[in-house]
């Protein structure tokens, strides 16, 4: 599939998964992706210290939005942009915009929002919706990337508007709530990127939170992502030992440098089976493509690495089309 095509299948990009499991990376990865294939992005976290800033190596994210890859590099590319959404922060543009500036100020100093959230569960995710509806709406020429709150937490957020309108039949909350909804609903403005890693238990939560998504609340779903996938070692092709190796390349090592070679390349590809035994579970048991994304080296990602993993992402979204013909979703 054209990265363009599939970058413009919607303006919303809503990014989940467990805890632990590389949200935020992917949230980064896809965002320099697209900007890449010419589509300019914006970040958008809602829990604040993500780490996304530091992925792309730029000071930390505030409400206001700011620039964290500029348009032309390379020559052809978009800009990536971000900003971080507090309840707080959105309640007083809200009511500013609404004429009603002091009281806006009033009602956060004193801590009111807090009481209300907690008479109300679900308000706060609603300003959060909210806001995230109205840079959606501004936002026709560039992806809105969603990095939502972590774990079970991110269920919850999503859900909050069918909540609200249960509870709360008339008034700008109902408004607010349905409106949040049609977004979420809309597949040409709204789809769910899941992420897990090749392990058994987020695997699991991710085929749970898939069908909650899907059948609970009707949001649509894109490909699942699975970040932190290790290549097979290069023994795995073959029967060659350390030591084979070693005599072929005219090196010579000491018998505890085969044993720790040997060690760690068996490691290796029992790690790679025990991978890709848990990514063809996933595939049977949760009809939708998949995107890898390989392993990282490093504890901490730059903007190298960045550009690493998008091409890798770019590389998958290429060989999507047939991929998706095969599980019956339609090519956005």
């Amino acid at each position: 599939m054209d990265p363009a095509r599939f970058f413009a299948a919607s303006r919303l990009a809503i990014v989940a998964g467990k805890g632990g499991v590389g949200k935020t990376t992917v949230s980064a990865v896809l965002a320099r992706a697209a900007a890449r294939s010419g589509r300019s992005a914006l970040v958008v976290e809602v829990e604040g210290k993500s780490g996304l800033a530091t992925v792309f190596e730029r000071p930390e994210l505030g409400y206001q939005e700011s620039v964290l890859w500029e348009r032309g590099d390379p020559p052809g590319a978009a800009a990536v942009a971000a900003r971080a959404l507090t309840a707080d922060d959105a309640l007083m543009e809200y009511l500013t915009d609404h004429g009603l500036d002091r009281v806006s100020r009033r009602l956060v100093r004193s801590g009111a929002l807090e009481i209300v959230s907690t008479a109300a569960p679900g308000i706060e995710d609603i300003l959060l919706l909210g806001k995230v509806k109205q840079i959606e709406r501004a936002s026709s020429d560039r992806l809105v990337v969603l990095d939502t709150p972590a774990a079970g937490h991110a269920v919850s957020f999503l859900r909050s508007p069918r909540a609200l309108l249960d509870t709360v039949s008339v008034g700008p909350i109902n408004t607010q709530a349905r409106e949040a909804l049609d977004l979420l609903t809309d597949a040409a403005r709204t789809r769910v990127l899941l992420v897990t890693i090749p392990e058994e238990t987020p695997i699991n939560e991710l085929i749970e939170t898939a069908y909650k998504l899907e059948d609970e609340l009707g949001i649509a779903l894109g490909p699942v992502i699975v970040n932190g996938v290790d290549p097979a070692p290069p023994a795995t092709t073959g029967s060659i030992t350390a030591a084979e190796a070693a005599a072929q390349a005219g090196v010579d090592l000491s018998d505890d440098e085969l044993e720790a070679l040997d060690s760690t390349t068996e490691f290796r590809r029992a790690r790679a089976e025990l991978q890709a035994e848990q990514l063809g579970r996933l595939e049977r048991e949760l009809p939708l493509p998949q995107l890898h994304l390989p392993a990282s080296p490093g504890h901490e990602l730059g903007r190298g690495e960045l550009d690493r993993l998008s091409t890798a992402l770019l590389a998958g979204i290429e060989a999507l089309d047939e991929r998706l013909t095969e599980v019956g979703v339609t090519p956005p």
